[in-house]
C-alpha cells in the first residue's frame, strides 16, 4: 500500500481530499496531514511517503522550498509530488517543475474525478518505475543506462552476455524490429538556469517525453546527457506497424508539449529500421548523423532524407571497444590514458573532420556518463569551477580544441581509475555474491554469472580464489543451503520441492550438497526440527 502525505495550511482543504476519495480503495494509506512545509519535512522523513499533495503558497515554508529540500535530500525518485495552486500563484508552477513535479491541480477546479485522475497518473509512475518494490539486484545492476549505452555502441562482448544482461534487468526484446531516435533538448532559459536546476529541468523533461513516447508503444529512453538522449522504438510486426512518416508525427507531437510545458527547443534524428537488437547500434549511428541536419525549420529528421552517405560524419565507438571497455570495468588508467592519446592523434590527423572529433568526444563522455556509478555526479565535480560544466565540450570549435579537452577529461578519469583500481577487484567479488544471493532460485553457472558481469569464466574463479573464503561452486551451494534451512524450519514444503525451489538438479544431488555443507542429510534436518520441544507459551512454567 502507498503511503500519502497531505500539505495544505487551511484544515478544511486537508478534509476535503482526506474526504474526496476512497483512499483504501486505491491500495493508498493517508499516513498524515500537516499544515506547513516544515512540519512536512519531519513527517516525510518518519514516514517515507510514496505521494505528497502540497499547497504551493504557504506561510514560513512554501511548497516549492518543500520539494526543493526534499529533492536535496532524497533525490527525484521519493515521493512524488502534486502541487495545489490559485489561479495567482500559477507563475509559480514553471518553478515547481523544474523540480519533477509530476502534477498540478488548480484548487477551484478540484473535484473527485481530477483528483482520482491525477492519483491514477501518480500510481501508474510508481507502478512503472516499480518504486517501493524494486528488486535487490539494481545494487547489481546500478544503472539501467549502462545497458542501454553499451547496445547503442555495440559494446556487448557476445550474444549470451547480451541475453543474461537484458533478462537481469527485466527487459523484452522479443520484437520485430527497432529504430533508435538521437536528440538534443536545449533551451535560453535553461542555459541561464543553475546547473542544479538545468539537471532538475532536464529530468523533468525527460520524464515528460518517456510518458509521451510510452502512449505511443514500447518505446525505452536513455538519458546521456543534461542535453541529448536517445529513444528506441519497438514493433512487433515492423512491416505493418512502422512508417516513417507516423514516427515523424509522434516526435513532433512530443516536442510541441515540451515546448509549451518547459519551454525547451528539441531537435531529433531517427535512424534506420533494424530487425536485431543488437543492431540497434547501426540505426543509433544513423540517428546521429541525421541531428546534424535537424535545424532550424525542420528539427525533425529521418537519416534517408538528409544524406545518402549515411553515417559519414559520425564517430563509431565501437572501433575501440575492446580497449575502454576493459579500461573502465579495471579501472586500468594506463590503457585508458593509451586510449585517449590514440583518439587525440587520430583527430589531429585530421584537422578538418571537426564534426567527427566532436561526436567521438561527446561518446566518450556519454559512456562515461553511464558507465560511472554516480556518473553525472562524478564528471561535474571534473568541472565544478568551468561555467559551462562538463558541457563545455560543446564550445569547442576546432579539432584541436576538442583534442584539448579531451586529453583533459582523459586526465580527471585516469587519476580517479588510480584511486578505485585497488578495490574493484575485492568490488567485483562482492557484486557476484549479492547477486547469486539474490538469484539462488536461477540458473548460476560460472559461465552465465561471468558474462552477466562480463569478464571471462576464468578470470571471476581466480577473483574467488584471492578474495573470496571459499570458491565460486562452493559459496553458491552455501548460500543455497543456508536458504534450504530457512524454507524447512518454516515447514509446509517437502525436501523435494525445496530442492526445485533452489535450482537443483535433483533431490538425490540437494541432499548431496545439503550434507556436505552441515553434516546430516535434509531429511535428517527435518526429523530433527520435528523432535524439538515446542517453546513454552506465555504464562506456562
Amino acid at each position: 500500500m502507498y503511503k500519502l502525505l497531505i500539505v495544505d495550511d487551511e484544515p478544511l482543504v486537508q478534509v476535503g481530499i482526506k474526504s474526496m476519495l476512497d483512499w483504501g480503495k486505491l491500495n493508498i494509506e493517508v499516513a498524515g496531514t500537516a499544515y506547513g512545509g516544515r512540519q512536512a519535512l519531519e513527517l516525510i522523513e518518519e514516514q517515507l511517503p510514496d505521494i505528497v499533495i502540497t499547497d504551493i503558497k504557504m506561510p514560513v515554508m512554501d511548497g516549492l522550498e518543500l520539494i526543493r529540500q526534499c529533492r536535496q535530500k532524497y533525490g527525484n525518485e521519493r515521493p512524488f509530488f502534486i502541487i495545489l495552486t490559485s489561479y495567482e500563484d500559477f507563475h509559480m508552477v514553471k518553478e515547481a517543475l523544474t523540480y519533477q513535479v509530476t502534477d498540478y491541480l488548480v484548487k477551484l477546479e478540484l473535484t473527485p474525478e481530477t483528483l482520482g485522475e491525477a492519483i491514477g497518473r501518480v500510481t501508474g509512475q510508481l507502478q512503472a518505475s516499480g518504486h517501493r518494490e524494486m528488486p535487490a539486484e539494481s545494487i547489481v545492476h546500478p544503472f539501467f543506462d549502462k545497458f542501454f549505452i553499451k547496445l547503442l555502441n555495440n559494446l556487448f562482448e557476445s550474444q549470451e552476455q547480451f541475453q543474461l544482461q537484458s533478462r537481469d534487468l527485466n527487459l523484452d526484446f522479443h520484437f520485430g524490429g527497432y529504430v533508435c531516435c538521437y536528440g538534443e533538448m536545449t533551451g535560453r532559459q535553461a542555459d541561464a538556469l543553475p546547473p542544479d536546476r538545468q539537471l532538475a529541468l532536464f529530468a523533468s523533461s525527460m520524464q515528460m517525453l518517456k510518458e509521451l513516447a510510452a502512449k505511443y508503444g514500447t518505446c525505452f529512453c536513455l538519458s546521456l546527457d543534461t542535453r541529448h538522449f536517445a529513444l528506441v522504438f519497438c514493433y512487433e510486426q515492423p512491416g505493418e506497424d512502422y512508417r516513417p512518416d507516423r514516427l515523424q508525427e509522434i516526435l513532433e507531437n512530443i516536442r510541441e508539449t515540451l515546448a509549451k510545458y518547459y519551454n525547451v527547443s528539441f531537435r531529433c534524428g531517427i535512424g534506420s529500421l533494424v530487425d536485431n537488437p543488437l543492431s540497434v547500434c547501426d540505426s543509433y549511428q544513423y540517428s546521429r548523423q541525421a541531428l546534424l541536419n535537424a535545424r532550424g525549420g525542420h528539427p525533425i529528421v529521418h537519416f534517408e532524407d538528409s544524406f545518402q552517405d549515411a553515417g559519414h560524419n559520425s564517430f563509431n565507438i565501437s572501433l575501440f571497444k575492446e580497449d575502454l571497455t576493459r579500461a573502465f570495468e579495471e579501472y586500468d588508467a594506463g590503457l585508458l590514458a593509451r586510449t585517449f592519446d590514440t583518439l587525440c592523434e587520430l583527430f589531429l590527423a585530421h584537422p578538418n573532420h571537426y564534426v567527427q572529433a566532436l561526436d567521438g568526444a561527446c561518446n566518450i563522455l556519454f559512456l562515461s556518463l553511464s558507465l560511472l556509478q554516480d556518473g553525472e555526479e562524478i564528471v561535474s565535480s571534473f568541472y565544478r569551477d568551468t561555467p559551462d560544466g562538463y558541457r563545455s565540450i560543446y564550445k569547442q570549435t576546432n579539432v584541436e580544441q576538442v583534442a584539448n579537452w579531451l586529453t583533459g577529461f582523459g586526465r580527471h578519469l585516469c587519476h580517479l581509475f588510480e584511486s578505485r583500481h585497488k578495490d574493484y577487484k575485492n568490488h567485483i567479488v562482492t557484486n557476484v555474491k549479492k547477486y547469486i544471493n539474490q538469484h539462488l532460485t536461477q540458473r548460476l553457472t560460472l559461465n552465465e554469472v561471468a558474462a552477466v558481469f562480463g569478464i571471462s569464466p576464468n578470470y571471476l574463479s581466480q577473483l574467488f580464489g584471492r578474495y573470496s573464503d571459499t570458491g565460486f561452486s562452493e559459496y553458491i551451494n552455501n548460500c543455497r543451503v543456508t536458504e534450504a534451512k530457512r524454507l524447512l524450519d518454516e515447514g509446509g514444503l517437502k525436501v523435494y520441492e525445496v530442492a526445485e525451489m533452489l535450482g537443483f538438479e535433483s533431490s538425490f544431488y540437494f541432499s548431496k550438497v545439503f550434507k556436505k555443507v552441515e553434516g546430516i542429510s535434509p531429511s535428517d534436518y527435518q526429523n530433527k526440527l520435528c523432535l524439538q520441544p515446542a517453546a513454552p507459551q506465555a504464562g506456562e512454567p
